[in-house]
């Protein structure tokens, strides 16, 4: 393969952005071992080309379309003159600005199927796939990057136990090759310091860091989104009041008269949460509040009604489908579209609050929906789990509860005056808005780009 020039760099994904995305143990071995012959193959054609040393792998064992994090750093390196090649499996579209980059290809892994045997135990991507991209650094002479997103032994073991013997294998796996590569990154600074003291890796914390694409969203393709998923949550009758030469929607209007967009003073506060579906996300707590807030409106609160589109994909979405539809809410719609990656940012720079429910395996990573909408100055609630706090500032960007009765208690707080401008909730942006720090860029810039091409 074109990257694999002497000097090159192979950046793998460990634990990565889609756990959703594990195989079953003997497909994922197939899986890598197909991919260790298909990185081998590529010497004939690098040979073709002439070769060059601005060659970089970009390798994840997970869907590229929901691997966020990877897809930045591939943007990052073909910003910078490299040539870069993802591999991975494409479950789902990757952005359109890495299909549209010129020096980006996309390499797909088959996934393997019908691999027969008595294994249920789903397999994280570090393992064996460290081990591989290792393997293959060392007969090409390339140079190996692991960035760490979390540990995957942690993620198994949400399943199976810690003490279950597979559990405990791919801990001593990932203890075994982690070390061994070149260079390494992680998204905290719990993790460096975990890393450091429990696995004897020197680490560079690289924060996730919003994109330019996630920021507030201009009335105008406010309105034009919610005209495309009216389907999806505008589930309000006709309004006799409203001029039908008018273009609404349930949370905005456009007045064909002066192509002006306004946002309806009694529109509907639009609550959103972006998941896996996996277990490390506990969705019940969500639906439990949604159903306390909407006993708050009947009982004689003043509130507004709700909808709350939870986007994503994954293992458990049909199960909590089927507990959504056995809801009966008057006042709360729940919608759980899939959005193309063009339009999510767009909806997050829409949305009035945000609701994360991740729960770190490994107490050691951050959330990355909870960066995008801070990128979007979206207030946030937020599960408590440890080191969340490196990210959301308690009663400064957001709020953090513990269960489904303080969840539900910060929803009636926080939306009491919404609308309005003078509440907590519109206080939790400006303060958003006014300590906006750094962008991918930037940041991949300061901490990135001299490990690249430094070679340290």
């Amino acid at each position: 393969m074109q990257f694999l020039e002497k000097k090159n760099i192979v950046l793998y994904s460990a634990a990565g952005d889609a756990p959703d995305c594990f195989l079953p143990v003997p497909a994922v071995l197939v899986t890598a071992l197909a991919g260790l012959l298909t990185l081998l193959c590529g010497w004939r054609l690098r040979r073709r080309d002439g070769g060059t040393e601005r060659r970089v792998c970009v390798l994840v064992l997970g869907d590229v379309g929901r691997s966020p994090r990877m897809q930045y750093h591939a943007l990052s390196l073909s910003r910078h003159l490299y040539h870069v090649t993802v591999v991975g499996f494409l479950d789902s579209k990757p952005h359109q600005d890495v299909l549209n980059q010129q020096r980006i290809r996309i390499l797909p892994i088959t996934e393997v199927r019908g691999v027969q045997g008595n294994w249920d135990i789903p397999n994280p991507p570090g393992l064996p796939g460290i081990a591989v991209a290792w393997l293959v650094c060392v007969l090409r002479g390339s140079r190996l990057i692991v960035d760490w997103h979390n540990y995957g032994y942690t993620i198994m073991a949400l399943s199976h136990g810690p003490a279950h013997p597979v559990v405990r294998l791919a801990r001593w796996y990932e203890h075994f090759f982690g070390p061994l590569a070149s260079d390494n990154l992680c998204v905290t600074n719990a993790m460096k310091e975990d890393l450091q003291e429990n696995w004897n890796i020197r680490a560079t914390t690289l924060y996730d860091r919003p994109a330019s694409i996630f920021r507030e969203t201009p009335l105008r393709l406010q309105h034009e989104l919610f005209r495309r998923l009216g389907h999806s949550f505008d589930g309000s009758d006709p309004d006799p009041d409203l001029d039908l030469d008018l273009e609404r929607t349930a949370f905005s209007v456009r007045d064909p008269a002066d192509d002006s967009v306004t946002l309806r003073s009694e529109r509907p506060a639009l609550l959103l949460s972006s998941t896996s579906w996996t277990e490390d996300e506990d969705f019940s707590i969500l639906l439990k509040a949604l159903e306390d807030y909407e006993g708050f409106i009947r009982a004689g609160a003043s509130l507004p009604s709700l909808v709350c589109v939870i986007t994503g994909k994954g293992p458990q979405k049909e199960h909590y489908r089927r507990i959504i539809d056995s809801l009966h809410l008057e006042h709360v719609q729940i919608c759980t579209p899939w959005l193309e990656a063009e339009d999510y940012p767009v909806l997050l720079g829409s949305a009035d609050l945000g609701v994360c429910l991740h729960k770190s395996s490994s107490g050691l990573d951050l959330p990355m929906k909870v960066v995008d909408m801070f990128g979007c100055c979206l207030p946030v609630c937020a599960v408590h789990f440890r080191c969340l706090q490196e990210l959301v500032k308690h009663e400064e960007n957001g709020l953090i509860f513990r269960d489904s009765d303080e969840l539900a208690q910060q929803l009636k707080s926080l939306l009491s005056e919404f609308p309005g401008s003078d509440g907590r909730l519109a206080a939790f942006r400006r303060n958003l808005r006014s300590s906006r720090g750094q962008r991918w860029d930037d940041n991949w810039d300061q901490n990135v780009l001299p490990m690249i091409s430094g070679g340290r």
